[in-house]
């Protein structure tokens, strides 16, 4: 059926909801299991208010950034090996670009499947907020499997 199926998250109540329906798909169908989150990249240095971040701040901002997203993929990874997936990989995809980064991860990693939640907004929200769901799903050549 399938043999390896990505499975994005970002750590909220839904995408884990992703993430469960991911692993007993990969389970039932053999297959491996690539668990990607996405760490925004922060600037180097920037203005918040009045505030000016130094150099050495921003780093570690970007260092707690990159652990918990390490954190993230790796639980799944865990919880998909206790479950009894055979093959998991942990990615964290550094880009401020969500949606492409999905996509080009399911892409180098020869996935043909990619499992992620929406949180199902509409009208003016979905406007104003985008939808990362929406654009893997208009931009991405391999089949996207949605769950809310």
């Amino acid at each position: 059926m399938y043999e390896r199926i990505l499975v994005a998250t970002d750590g909220s109540d839904l995408s884990e909801k992703a993430v469960t329906s991911a692993i007993d798909l990969a389970k039932l169908a053999g297959s491996e299991l690539i668990a990607v989150t996405v760490a925004a990249r922060h600037q180097t240095s920037h203005v918040e208010g009045a505030l000016l971040y130094s150099v050495d701040e921003v780093d570690r901002m970007q260092e707690k950034t990159d652990r918990h997203a390490q954190q993230l993929v790796d639980a799944v990874c865990s919880t998909a090996s206790a479950k009894g997936v055979g093959q998991t990989r942990a990615v964290v995809m550094k880009s401020n670009h969500v949606a492409e980064s999905i996509i080009e991860a399911a892409r180098s990693h020869n996935c043909e499947l990619i499992v992620m939640a929406s949180h199902g907004r509409r009208g003016l929200r979905r406007l104003l907020m985008g939808s990362e769901t929406l654009h893997v799903l208009t931009h991405s050549h391999t089949p996207v499997l949605v769950l809310r």
